[in-house]
Order: structure tokens, then C-alpha cells, then sequence
């Protein structure tokens, strides 16, 4: 599972790492309203909220399916723009005016994507042209509650009050506290979006994917970028840009933007307590695959104490040392297992570091 971006034909200049105000917001009211998949940003967020007026805390409650149950394109509206090389604002107001260069379907279809109703990676008619979409979309938001369904009549009603509804939300929230954290944060964005750029310019895209996360890899030969993320998609620059937007408030999310027809995006933590090297999702599947066996997990509970060799656990579990061999090798290519040889004996050990490690690594795969 990940997600693809086809770059072939992509001229270097057309590459661009920037700050994103609008982006940044998007992440700021998703901690707010999901802290547990924040902890480093929980005192912030209770700062925030505590001090919140009542009438904006309702409205923020009222769309954030937006950005808690997904995270919206609609904060990323530069890669929407026709022509697909529309860098981010460099003001949120900026950024907000870029809005207003979507199309009314670009802008409901972007809506909308928390009910799933319509194609992402592929294309495919607007809820606002096709009746039979729209009810669909409608089915779908009234499935996730009448604050959803209520939101989606009004959208598919009056796209341009939707609009306005949003930029002075956006406004609003500025004023209230995300121009505080905004003066903080894109210092610390400015200089990671220098440090990426040099290493485009000097080392070549590669190295600069490599450094926006582990997960993300080009392979040069098919032109191709692969993000290893719990999810399938693909997404092509063609003759638009590809950008590369870092949030100092995003980890452990590293989102790519590939809906049809518009801009590829990488959205990429900066400064973030990730692991140098975080198991992918195929070696995260299978460590979790090699513990769910009754007899491995026997087996895990003694090579945890000590080290044995094949023929002690055999022993010990009144198992054939084959059998012993076949358990150990799953455990030893999850990597959960240590080998090492004392003469002519080869003793096994559980890698307790690995095992512990598995619950941070498990909730990093599922919300990177």
C-alpha cells in the first residue's frame, strides 16, 4: 500500500518547498480537535481552547469534519489553481484569496471528501452536476450525522456562502490564536524549506525526498515517488510543479495531496520526535503478524528472559526443532529477534527494544 506520484518529464524549477499560513491553520484546528494524536502540542491546544470564545468554538465544532475526520484540500487550495504551478500565499490572506481562484465544483468536491462520495485519485462528475452524486453525498454526510448533513445542504445549496463562511472563519481564527502561533512557527518553516531547497539544488530530488521522511522514496528509473502510507493512490505531476510544504504542527501526519487534475503535494512534518528509521507498513504488518500466533508469542515470552538455542525451545514447548525453526525464522524476518553464536550453539533472543517500540510504531503507520 502507498501512495505514487508520477514525475516523469518534471524540470527541477518546477519544484518548490514552501510554507503554507492556510495549510498550517488546517493543522492547527486538527490538534485542536484530535490532541491525543498530538501529545507533544496537548498543553497548546488546552491553552488555546480554554481561552476561546464560545461563538468561535461552536463554528469550529460545526465543519471539523474538515480537518478531523480528513484534512481537507480545501487548505491547500494553490494546488487547485489551473495550471498546477501555483506556489502557497505568503500571508494567510494570501493564501485565502487563492480560494477564490477554485471553481465552485473544485470547491464543494474538496468540501465533500469526508463522505467519500466522489473519485479522488481518478476524476470524476461533481456532486454539483450529477443528481445521483449528490444524493449520494447527501446519503453519505447524513451517515455521519445531522451537523454533517447540514453542513453538505447548505454547501451543495450556496457554494459561495459556504466560501465566505470559511474565509471569515479562517479570519477569526487568525485573530483568536493561530497569528500568535503563526509568528512563532514560520520561522522554524522558513529555514526547513531552505535546508530542502539547498538539497535539491545540491544534491539532487532524492536526497531532498529522503530528508522529508524515510517513507518517501524516488525511484529514478521509473520516475516515480512512492510514499509508504496505509492507503493506495496515485497522482501524476504532468506539466504542472511539485510542491513540498513542511507544518511544524502535523507530525506524526505526513499527508499527500493526489486528487485528479490538481498539484501534487508532500505535507511533511518538520522537527518532529520520529524515528530515524521507521518500519514501513509491509515490516510493520508483518512484526504484528509474526506476534499473533499463540506458539510465537510462547516462544516470545521465554526468548524475552533469555537466550535459547532451537533445541532448548523445542524442549521446553514439546515441539520438533523443524517446528521450533519455522517459528523462529518468521520472528527473525519481522526482525523482532536477535541471533548470535556461542561455538557451536546459536542462541536467540527477542529484541526488546523492537517489540516495545511496536505500539508508537503501529500509531505512526496508521496517521503518517
Amino acid at each position: 500500500m502507498s501512495v505514487r506520484i508520477d514525475i516523469t518529464g518534471l524540470r527541477p524549477e518546477r519544484i518548490a518547498v514552501v510554507p503554507s499560513p492556510l495549510a498550517e491553520l488546517g493543522m492547527a484546528l486538527h490538534a485542536l480537535s484530535e490532541p491525543a494524536h498530538h501529545p507533544g502540542l496537548q498543553g497548546w491546544a488546552t491553552g488555546v481552547t480554554a481561552r476561546l470564545d464560545s461563538h468561535l468554538a461552536d463554528r469550529m465544532c460545526e465543519a471539523d469534519f474538515l480537518w478531523r475526520t480528513t484534512f481537507s484540500d480545501l487548505f491547500m487550495p494553490f494546488a487547485g489553481v489551473p495550471g498546477r504551478s501555483t506556489l502557497p500565499g505568503a500571508t494567510l490572506a494570501d493564501d485565502l484569496d487563492l480560494l477564490d481562484k477554485l471553481s465552485d465544483e473544485q470547491f464543494v468536491d474538496a468540501a465533500l471528501e469526508f463522505t467519500c462520495a466522489l473519485p479522488y485519485s481518478t476524476g470524476g462528475v461533481s456532486a454539483l452536476d450529477d443528481p445521483e452524486v449528490r444524493r449520494r453525498a447527501l446519503d453519505l454526510a447524513a451517515a455521519r450525522g445531522p451537523q454533517q448533513l447540514r453542513f453538505s445542504e447548505r454547501l451543495l445549496a450556496d457554494p459561495p456562502r459556504i466560501r465566505d463562511w470559511l474565509r471569515q472563519f479562517a479570519r477569526d481564527c487568525d485573530e483568536a490564536f493561530f497569528a500568535e502561533a503563526w509568528s512563532r512557527l514560520q520561522h522554524q518553516l522558513a529555514a526547513d524549506a531552505r535546508r530542502k531547497t539547498d538539497l535539491l539544488r545540491h544534491k539532487g530530488l532524492a536526497e531532498a525526498l529522503a530528508a522529508v521522511s524515510p517513507a518517501v522514496t524516488l525511484d529514478e528509473d521509473a520516475a516515480r515517488i512512492t510514499v509508504d502510507k496505509l492507503g493506495d493512490g496515485r497522482s501524476a505531476t504532468a506539466d504542472g510543479g511539485l510542491l513540498l510544504v513542511p507544518t511544524s504542527l502535523g507530525w506524526p501526519h505526513l499527508m499527500v495531496l493526489h486528487r485528479h487534475g490538481w498539484q501534487p503535494v508532500l505535507h511533511y512534518p518538520v522537527g518532529s520526535p520520529e524515528l530515524a528509521s521507521p518500519p514501513s507498513v509491509e515490516q510493520l504488518t508483518m512484526r504484528m503478524s509474526a506476534l499473533s500466533h499463540p506458539v510465537r508469542m510462547r516462544i516470545c515470552r521465554y526468548l524475552a528472559r533469555s537466550a535459547y538455542t532451537t533445541g532448548e525451545l523445542a524442549q521446553v514447548h514439546g515441539m520438533t526443532a523443524p517446528e521450533i525453526s519455522r517459528h523462529l525464522g518468521v520472528l527473525k524476518k519481522a526482525g523482532l529477534i536477535t541471533t548470535r553464536r556461542r561455538g557451536r550453539y546459536v542462541l536467540h533472543q527477542l529484541d526488546v527494544t523492537v517489540v516495545a517500540r511496536l505500539g508508537s510504531d503501529f500509531l505512526e503507520g496508521i496517521l503518517r
